[in-house]
């Protein structure tokens, strides 16, 4: 397919805004899968500050001449994937929703063939609440500081959760049915997610977020907004684990009864990451879908007193605030 050039009699491209409608599931699912492919990972500092800079550029009216619309847009996804929406800094690699899929697979994967042992239990949840630690905080609204403390405190409250989940149904569950057991690591996970995203972001819960009227003019700082957000994000990440945890389970059950599964013990666990994998393909994207980054609350669901505020300044002209709820 042959590439159009960037014609400069047609309107300029708004390539701060998501190439996709994001008002609709099916505009976000596109936009999702676009920027978490896990290719995406793979691209260099350089690549990314180029897309970043080609960006700046074009906004100026001073890209490259021959720049097409599809380098455009390209320079917009690679942007999008690893720059935070509010600080505009790049992200660590680990924290990226392009790294979801391989750092996710082989995490779940492992909780999910290691569950039987408690030194296994201990290690993969650790594993795991690191990894979500730093997704947690790479994702959270920029515009709310952390301290190191408090980082350390979410950090060390969630995976104790996760552990106490783990270990307590792990206890519970040692006279239950084998599948049952197989749910454990879901359990400790959802648990885990319910604390760490929280207090990852508990900043934002003590101070509230920046909200921002239709014309993206800052309005105050809202808590109710913040809960808003973060119950959100709390849902999309136990909805992104839910599949490939809650179904594999009964895979494995099944292929165990199979002599020719068993005389390989060795690739139960490669099955299960691959697994995994397969399903956050699709979950990642998906999850991410369910509701719109830029959120919106309606007015009178705020505050009192910001509610007051808004009424004196705008009247009844504005019934809803926007504001990023993170991922």
């Amino acid at each position: 397919m042959e590439s159009t050039v960037v014609d400069t009699t047609k309107p300029r491209l708004d390539l701060s805004l998501p190439r996709w409608d994001q008002s609709t599931f099916m505009g976000r699912l596109k936009h999702f899968f676009s920027i978490t492919d896990c290719r995406l990972a793979l691209c260099t500092n350089k690549q990314l500050d180029d897309a970043k800079d080609l960006l700046h550029l074009y906004k100026l009216g001073m890209e490259p001449p021959g720049t097409t619309e599809e380098q455009l847009w390209y320079a917009q996804r690679l942007y999008m994937s690893a720059f935070h929406p509010d600080s505009g800094e790049r992200q660590n690699i680990i924290g990226r929703m392009s790294f979801q899929v391989p750092g996710g697979m082989l995490i779940t994967g492992a909780m999910l063939q290691f569950y039987r042992t408690v030194p296994a239990v201990v290690f993969w949840q650790w594993i795991n609440q690191s990894f979500n630690a730093l997704v947690n905080y790479t994702n959270r609204n920029a515009a709310s500081s952390i301290t190191t403390r408090q980082i350390g405190t979410a950090y060390v409250t969630a995976t104790t959760s996760a552990l106490i989940t783990a270990l307590g149904l792990n206890a519970l569950t040692k006279t239950a049915p084998p599948l049952i057991a197989r749910y454990v690591p879901f359990a400790a996970v959802a648990a885990a997610n319910c604390v760490n995203i929280p207090m990852m972001r508990q900043q934002e819960l003590m101070n509230g977020i920046v909200i921002y009227d239709d014309n993206g003019n800052e309005v105050g700082r809202s808590k109710k907004a913040a809960v808003n957000g973060i119950s959100k994000v709390v849902f999309s990440r136990i909805f992104m684990a839910a599949p490939g945890m809650c179904l594999l389970p009964i895979v494995m059950e099944r292929l165990i009864k199979y002599p020719w599964f068993n005389r390989v013990p060795a690739l139960h666990a490669p099955f299960q990451v691959l697994a995994v994998g397969c399903f956050l393909v699709f979950m990642t994207p998906c999850a991410c879908a369910l509701f719109p980054q830029k959120s919106s609350l309606a007015v009178s669901k705020l505050e009192p007193d910001l509610q007051k505020m808004i009424r004196e300044k705008y009247g009844e002209s504005l019934q809803y605030i926007y504001y990023n709820k993170g991922l």
